[in-house]
């Protein structure tokens, strides 16, 4: 497998781009089941992941076409409604066909994702407000079976704000007989996004990105053409890399509004932070100080931010606490930051982080997934020596082309492309 090598201790500086939102790229491509004909997105990241997604509509019949940064998808009526296990097992996201197939078409069969190594995320609760549509469903031999003559509209009320959950409920109630409401939804620019271009091929949604959505459903939707948001994950990412490496960094075509948490954090920890309508400009002015996060649903601080900001803290300035409250296993990446030399002492879903300003040290370490991987080499940035990350074909889901972004800032960093003989640790 390919590694990342990288050689810390140079400051950034310059202006990077940020793709387009591989989760919200992901959904939009599963909406095109909603309606049969030629849909058409722009500002597409090139991802393992929605390389992923693409095999899956093609399996249901789709013509998934890409130039450049553009994908069309071309949907037919499928020959088979099945999901099967061997392309939902390599991406969770892959669930949220069932509630297209199931309101448009009157039937779905997908496999269950499965388990997750950041932590368990069950799908109960798009299942029972499916079933509370009036769907019939049944679970046998690993797959979920899903029918109905068409879904009723009627009230949900999440346990707790689910993000898939909320995006399929809300694609399903776009074809259903009546009104939806779903409450305690999830708030992330995602899930407005999704609805958006809903909205464009002729559903009625009210409140997307509030915690009361509203769905009117009605008798068919048409393709549309769309561009994808921009990805707030990796600009945070880049944000954090500029903080880290020191320097000067302007992070473009970005939304700061959907980073407040983050921008809020680096404040309070001494950086300096200017926003424009859409760019993000990190200045180093030394000293910076740790601070405590915990994380939270949208507005609150990225869960998928909190292993990069752990990555920060090793490097700063006294004591910092960071609480993980949305998964109960991400802290996966403390054990190799350990390996550089961090002073991590985790408690379960709390981690204390001693700073050591200056204090890390390279050393060959492992990613356990997307995001810990992209902590390890933000890390590895302000490391004395090499650091050499190994199984960043988890940093490949979510990532497009980090290396390339931040050597154009300055950082000596390289992909060592793999000759094929270690591709035992894949096992």
């Amino acid at each position: 497998m390919d590694k990342m090598k990288v050689v810390g201790g140079k400051a950034l500086r310059g202006t990077v781009r940020t793709s387009g939102a591989k989760n919200s790229a992901l959904k939009l491509l599963f909406a095109t089941l909603l309606a049969e004909g030629k849909h058409t997105f722009h500002n597409v990241p090139k991802l393992m992941d929605v390389d992923s997604s693409a095999t899956l509509l093609e399996s249901l019949g789709a013509i998934v076409t890409r130039k450049g940064h553009t994908v069309t998808v071309e949907v037919k009526a499928p020959g088979s409604f099945e999901a099967n296990y061997d392309l939902v097992r390599k991406m969770r996201a892959s669930i949220l066909c069932l509630g297209p197939l199931l309101t448009k078409y009157g039937q779905a069969q997908v496999s269950l994702p499965g388990g997750c190594a950041i932590g368990s995320r069950p799908i109960n609760l798009h299942l029972d407000g499916m079933k509370a549509m009036g769907a019939d469903i049944e679970l046998r031999n690993g797959y979920v079976h899903a029918s109905a003559k068409r879904l009723k509209g009627t009230n949900i009320l999440f346990e707790f704000a689910t993000v898939g959950g909320t995006e399929n409920i809300m694609m399903a109630a776009t074809l259903a007989d009546g009104v939806t409401t779903i409450e305690n939804a999830a708030k992330e620019p995602e899930i407005v996004d999704l609805a958006n271009y809903l909205v464009k091929m002729g559903a009625k949604i009210e409140g997307a990105g509030t915690s009361i959505i509203k769905i009117t459903g009605v008798d068919k939707l048409k393709p549309a053409e769309h561009t994808v948001i921009p990805d707030r994950i990796e600009a945070g990412t880049l944000i954090i890399a500029a903080a880290i490496a020191g320097g000067d960094v302007t992070v473009a075509d970005c939304v700061p509004e959907h980073l407040e948490a983050l921008l809020a954090k680096l404040r309070e920890a001494g950086y300096g932070i200017e926003t424009a309508a859409t760019s993000v400009r990190v200045r180093s002015t030394g000293g910076a100080k740790c601070v405590d996060v915990t994380t939270a649903p949208h507005p609150g601080f990225p869960t998928d931010l909190q292993a990069q900001f752990m990555a920060l803290m090793c490097v700063s300035e006294g004591v910092s606490l960071i609480t993980e409250t949305v998964f109960e296993n991400r802290f996966m990446h403390v054990t190799e930051l350990q390996r550089l030399g961090a002073d991590i002492n985790p408690k379960s879903r709390v981690a204390v982080v001693r700073g050591k300003p200056g204090g890390l040290e390279g050393a060959p370490v492992m990613a356990t997934d997307l995001r810990a991987s992209a902590s390890l080499v933000l890390a590895a940035l302000a490391s004395r020596g090499t650091t050499t990350v190994s199984r960043i074909y988890h940093l490949d889901r979510g990532y497009e082309q980090l290396e390339l972004k931040l050597a154009s800032l300055g950082a000596n960093i390289e992909r060592i492309k793999s000759d094929g003989s270690d591709d035992s640790e894949l096992a």
